[in-house]
């Protein structure tokens, strides 16, 4: 890879070398499986394959909501991705989603198999399923519509923009980190902005909206994500902290952030979930004992 400062693109770009940063080994021009392997079936309707990751979040905070209101038939298995082992490329997940990234779910509870991949389908797919947390109205509904879309715009500049020229590339490169540093808070001023007019971001009800921005830019606002929180000086904008912090202390989020984890407080992890006990039984910590 060349890193001078001068690098001038070849008319044609070939694949000949690592690209370098943390997921180098994971990164590849083409898509397909690269190896044999079937994915593990629970036993309830829902299969969730993913990882602990804010794509990830959402999913499992989103199960764990319609748990909480009720909603039997929104039981699940959560299966680990490890998706720096390239478990994604296996031929049983690339069935289920032919993007080979997480989250992925598989709804088994009809009579044929229903795949969804992409992580604001499932949230929309969830709500629309159970007929919780998207609205109605039809300007309610739009609105929230179009905050979760916007977060699936705009997610890419702070994940794959920001998130990587700051913490993961292999070099530092002022013009790429300035970039980016640049839309990610001009993106929290457009959250500040309409979290001061509203409790949530769809009006005054929590909605798939929160939960698809809340792992991203609530996490970035709480010091979660990429060590950036004093670079990018996020305790200014106070609307999104109240608003991060009153979706972080819902029991069912809290739930959600530990399931598929697999960093931090060893009690905060739960690699896989297979029913409601096993936050208190089956979390990292736990399984080390004795």
């Amino acid at each position: 890879m060349d890193t001078s400062p001068d690098y001038t693109p070849p008319k044609i770009w070939t694949w000949n070398q690592p690209s370098g940063g943390r997921f180098a080994n994971i990164n590849r021009p083409i898509a397909g499986f690269t190896h044999e392997k079937e994915l593990p079936v629970g036993r309830h309707p829902l299969q969730l394959y993913s990882l602990g990751t804010p794509n990830g979040v959402k999913v499992t905070v989103m199960l764990e909501e319609l748990l909480a209101l009720g909603h039997v038939g929104a039981e699940y298995d959560a299966w680990l991705i490890r998706i720096g082992d390239g478990d994604q490329f296996g031929s049983g997940f690339v069935a289920v989603n032919p993007n080979s990234k997480i989250p992925a779910l598989l709804d088994r509870s009809g009579p044929k198999s229903v795949r969804v991949f992409e992580s604001g389908a499932i949230l929309v797919y969830l709500a629309e399923k159970f007929g919780s947390f998207l609205p109605l109205e039809v300007g309610e509904r739009a609105e929230c519509l179009s905050w979760l879309f916007w977060q699936v715009g705009s997610a890419p500049y702070l994940g794959g923009g920001f998130g990587h020229f700051y913490a993961y590339a292999p070099t530092k490169i002022q013009y790429a980190i300035d970039r980016f540093a640049m839309e990610v808070k001009r993106q929290l001023d457009v959250l500040d902005r309409r979290l001061a007019e509203t409790e949530y971001l769809a009006g005054g009800d929590y909605t798939i909206a929160d939960i698809a921005v809340w792992p991203w830019y609530g996490g970035l606002v709480k010091g979660w994500l990429y060590e950036a929180a004093e670079f990018l000086q996020v305790q200014e904008y106070r609307n999104v902290q109240r608003w991060a912090d009153t979706i972080g202390h819902r029991p069912a989020v809290v739930r959600g952030r530990m399931v598929n984890r697999v960093s931090g407080d060893l009690s905060s992890q739960l690699h896989e979930r297979h029913e409601a006990g096993d936050f208190e039984t089956r979390t990292q910590d736990k399984l080390a004992m004795p």
